[in-house]
């Protein structure tokens, strides 16, 4: 929800330029609106559907963020004993929670089951003896589905594509049905689901559908072997605008697509993350010099990798615009960090108008891995989070200082 208004800048109501001289910068801000929006688009796209949107926490883990979605209805996808307590804290019911991660840890799954969430998405058969041994221990029985990869490849940035052939995630295709009857003989495991997830930043739905297929065939070949579910769980992965010219797939198209393929009796779960948070979310950053070397043009911010890597991790795009409208010729500059790295950019060759010093930029739909991924790298404290209502700004993580850098140090 962001606009110009007079040449100035503004999420809601609130001007950027006066956000940034209230709470300095850099600072994450979102737009608790889109966020409300995002999530009522999946939930209106599931309609009658029995089922859950539970939104996958790791994207933004910020409690205030977590506790509107709570608020609003949603359900979590969690990949760490950490996460759940998040989610546990910020109100989320224990039967809206799934669990997964191919490194759950036996602290973790005696937590998951303690907190008696929905589901453990298991993504190896040794995970499962562990999961057994320990809901034995506990005298109870662990709800579990297994995630399976469908070994279908996308056009995504490798680090991201999770559902192919060869990738450390899930129970190969080809091993499904052998991981459920195995589980079928567990006497301290209920068989609830069925889990895939391929990929994230995916902007066409035939991965989607392709994916939906196979696991369509897996559920015949189980229900042949008497082993019903009642959840299928088609993960998450929708992508977003990060540059004008991409064409995205809204909620509605995926989920009546993928309905389509299976039957009406299951309860479907579906896991945005990226799609619910990275555009309600942005980065506020200064200039703080500008130089000129090698021939070419350097804004030097007061963002560094530390407090962005997506750029730097995986050659992420994010559009960088000021904060005032300039209508000064465009040249070709390099926006940058403070961070002793080569590697700290925040855009290469971006065509952008001339700003002064001491200038604001707007660094576009960093709500999704922003904040979350964010270090104290170089001793640089942790950036604030703020959240805009109308011409409402609350802080939602302070500023972090140089004494807190020090902390459970001894």
């Amino acid at each position: 929800m962001l606009k110009f208004d007079k040449n100035e800048l503004y999420i809601e109501q609130v001007k950027l330029s006066d956000i940034a001289k209230q709470y300095g910068t850099s600072v994450y801000i979102y737009s608790k609106n889109q966020i409300i929006k995002n999530f009522k688009d999946y939930k209106e796209a599931l309609g009658y559907r029995d089922g859950l949107i539970c939104f996958a926490c790791k994207t933004n883990s910020n409690g205030t963020i977590l506790k509107l979605l709570a608020d609003l209805g949603a359900g979590a996808d969690t990949t760490s004993g950490g996460e759940i307590y998040r989610c546990l804290r910020a109100g989320f019911k224990p039967a809206k929670i799934v669990y997964a991660g191919v490194g759950k840890t036996s602290e973790e799954i005696e937590y998951a089951l303690k907190s008696k969430i929905l589901m453990l998405n298991v993504e190896s058969f040794e995970e499962l003896d562990t999961i057994d041994t320990i809901a034995k221990k506990l005298k109870t029985k662990a709800k579990i589905s297994f995630r399976i990869n469908p070994c279908v490849d996308l056009d995504t940035h490798s680090y991201i594509a999770t559902g192919k052939k060869g990738t450390k995630f899930g129970i190969p295709y080809k091993d499904a049905l052998k991981a459920y009857l195995r589980a079928k003989k567990k006497k301290n495991i209920t068989i609830v689901g069925i889990h895939s997830h391929i990929g994230s930043q995916i902007l066409d739905i035939v991965p989607f559908k392709l994916a939906a297929e196979k696991i369509k065939k897996i559920i015949e070949s189980l229900e042949k072997n008497n082993i019903k579910l009642d959840y299928i769980n088609c993960g998450g992965g929708l992508g977003i605008k990060y540059e004008k010219n991409q064409k995205i797939l809204t909620p509605k198209k995926l989920i009546s697509e993928l309905l389509l393929v299976f039957d009406k009796d299951k309860k479907f779960i579906f896991e945005p993350g990226r799609s619910i948070i990275a555009n309600a979310g942005h980065l506020l950053t200064k200039i703080i010099y500008r130089k000129v070397s090698g021939g070419k043009n350097f804004l030097i911010t007061d963002v560094g990798m530390n407090d962005l890597i997506r750029p730097t991790l995986y050659k992420a795009y994010h559009e960088i615009i000021p904060v005032k409208r300039i209508n000064t010729k465009k040249v070709k500059t390099d926006v940058v960090g403070p961070i002793c790295e080569s590697g700290d950019y925040i855009g290469k060759d971006r065509m952008l108008p001339t700003v002064k010093q001491c200038k604001y930029l707007l660094i576009k739909c960093t709500g999704a891995y922003g904040a979350a991924m964010s270090s104290d790298y170089n001793s640089r404290p942790k950036i604030p989070e703020v959240l805009v209502d109308g011409k409402k700004i609350t802080v939602i993580r302070k500023r972090a200082n140089y004494q807190d850098l020090m902390l459970n140090e001894i």
